[in-house]
């Protein structure tokens, strides 16, 4: 796959973006609960028509916390993974080596962030809003699966965010400032490890035959459906901290609603819009053909 990347430019890359969690949250760096956090592409929340539009606008701020919390999730699992890929290279190229500890580095930078975060949030929100967990439960449960399988969930994760960042966040101007420029930020440093995880994969796969490969995309498969099991849940929970944030009970027809249309926009932003990404389908096409186009068959339910 010539995708031009090297560990020496992404290290390069990563040095010249570094910031800092006090740089960009905390003191007067505050949440303002009157503006949304989340773009509607991916909050999905105006074609509630039970719901008027501060309780609209209280939705956004939800899906806000989930989102920020479910990628606090992920990164869990990520940290270790790339700790354990980066410890057979440490006697070999140092830029390699190097480039994955920064990538470890930055990942446990954000976990830090998002419960930050998630202190101000709560702080400010006033509602308690649960969230699928606990982190180290989730973490074991992925790791369990083969490392092409989360090396490929790792890739997905990686580009999923510069889809949602660079096609919904960036030039929207009606969400709070604040909670965009967290998003900002671990976009930045996400485009390099999207880089990184590209050549991680490669890597993996170049020891491999086609079928352990296929075997590979299987298990990523199944870590998008224990993914998808765990989103189904986050909706119970986000509807029940609606409720409770706005002191209403809705009836049974419009939760069937709620979870029809709050399911397919999870699916959609943790799931589809990572399985059709142009550059995690190319790196597929690279290690098989039949590897894409079983992807792109099952990323239908998640559209």
């Amino acid at each position: 796959m010539n995708h031009g990347y090297t560990y020496q430019s992404t290290l390069a890359a990563s040095d010249a973006i570094h910031w800092r969690i006090e740089d960009i949250i905390g003191g007067e760096k505050r949440l303002d609960f009157s503006k949304p956090f989340m773009p509607e592409s991916l909050a999905q929340v105006q074609s509630f028509s039970f719901l008027n539009d501060d309780e609209k606008r209280i939705l956004n701020q939800i899906r806000g916390n989930t989102y920020l919390c479910i990628f606090g999730l992920v990164e869990e699992f990520i940290l270790p993974f790339v700790i354990d890929q980066t410890r057979p290279h440490l006697h070999g190229d140092d830029y390699r080596a190097r480039a994955l500890l920064q990538f470890a580095s930055e990942e446990a930078k954000h976990i830090q962030l998002f419960k930050q975060f998630r202190e101000e949030f709560a702080d400010g929100f006033g509602t308690e809003c649960p969230v699928i967990g606990p982190p180290e439960a989730i973490a074991s449960a992925i790791l369990a699966h083969d490392p092409l399988g989360i090396a490929l969930t790792t890739l997905h994760i990686e580009w999923m965010v510069q889809n949602h960042y660079v096609d919904s966040v960036k030039d929207d101007q009606d969400l709070d400032p604040q909670f965009k420029s967290l998003l900002k930020h671990h976009w930045l440093e996400e485009v390099q490890h999207a880089k990184l995880d590209t050549m991680m994969v490669e890597s993996m796969a170049a020891e491999l035959n086609e079928e352990q490969i296929l075997n590979g995309v299987e298990e990523y498969l199944a870590i998008g459906g224990f993914i998808d099991g765990g989103l189904t849940q986050q909706v119970e929970f986000d509807m029940a901290s609606l409720m409770s944030a706005t002191d209403r009970y809705f009836t049974e027809a419009q939760k069937e609603e709620f979870r029809h249309v709050q399911r397919q926009a999870n699916r959609w932003t943790y799931l589809g819009s990572g399985m059709t990404h142009p550059k995690v389908l190319e790196t597929l096409e690279s290690l098989s053909p039949k590897a894409r186009k079983r992807v792109e068959t099952v990323s239908i339910a998640f559209c």
